[in-house]
């Protein structure tokens, strides 16, 4: 059962990831090198970034069609569809999250539902806004460690909201950069025909320590089937987003 999320309000002038530790060293996570710790022991103060950019790339629409849902939690009342603009449109990659707390708290911060998260409340978790265009920034999740106790896990995963379903085509890259040290990047090029959805990376706690490990599952569907994969037990239900 999905617990009642208070509505998550907005925070203005949050720092941009783009450029943040250009000059430091880099960790490629691959599958024969998929885990990496973010954080020690004792005290963690600062924020993690996880951004995402991709190369937009323009596709053929269908015209006079509602736009394709997506999923977000039964909480909320989905919106009424509107008519999808003729001609082209670029395809829509959207950063998302579902989290576990401590306490048992579950959630999903994602554009969609405009669930953007709080980083000073639960689930101090916050996404910068949605980039539909594919622009130099992307999109930016920041995580408050300061409260890297509260987390028991965390899915950072992206879907297709719109285009043709075909990650290899739009070089997305996730990059995660922490407050010290490397940060790691994933690759999502690889061929994955008609999947929507890919689960990027799993953060676990591990005896206070924030491990990430590299998972880059793609699936043919969306939220609810990376929920079923994952074991985090929500309800969905079809959603859309407003233009």
């Amino acid at each position: 059962m999905v617990t009642v999320w208070e509505y998550l309000r907005g925070e203005r002038n949050l720092p941009d990831v783009t450029g943040q530790g250009s000059g430091a060293s880099k960790i490629t996570l691959t599958k024969s090198s998929p885990q990496h710790a973010i954080t020690g022991g004792g005290a963690t103060t600062g924020t993690l970034y996880i951004n995402l950019h991709w190369t937009a790339r323009t596709v053929g629409g269908t015209g006079g069609g509602p736009r394709r849902s997506l999923f977000q939690p039964r909480l909320l009342r989905p919106m009424e569809p509107d008519a999808m603009q003729g001609g082209s449109q670029n395809v829509d990659l959207d950063l998302a999250c579902m989290y576990e707390l401590t306490d048992g708290t579950r959630g999903v911060v994602q554009p969609l539902g405009k669930f953007f998260g709080d980083l000073q409340h639960p689930p101090y978790i916050k996404l910068s806004g949605d980039d539909q265009y594919g622009a130099p920034s992307g999109e930016t999740m920041y995580i408050n460690l300061e409260k890297k106790d509260q987390f028991k896990r965390l899915l950072v995963f992206v879907y297709i909201y719109d285009g043709t379903p075909a990650f290899g085509l739009t070089h997305a890259q996730i990059q995660i950069v922490p407050p010290t040290g490397a940060r790691l990047e994933i690759n999502l090029d690889e061929r994955a025909p008609a999947a929507r959805s890919c689960a990027v990376v799993l953060i676990e706690n591990e005896g206070g320590q924030l491990m990430v490990r590299r998972e880059v599952r793609y699936v043919h569907g969306f939220q609810s089937d990376l929920d079923r994969l994952y074991g985090f037990g929500m309800q969905w239900q079809r959603g859309y987003k407003e233009e």
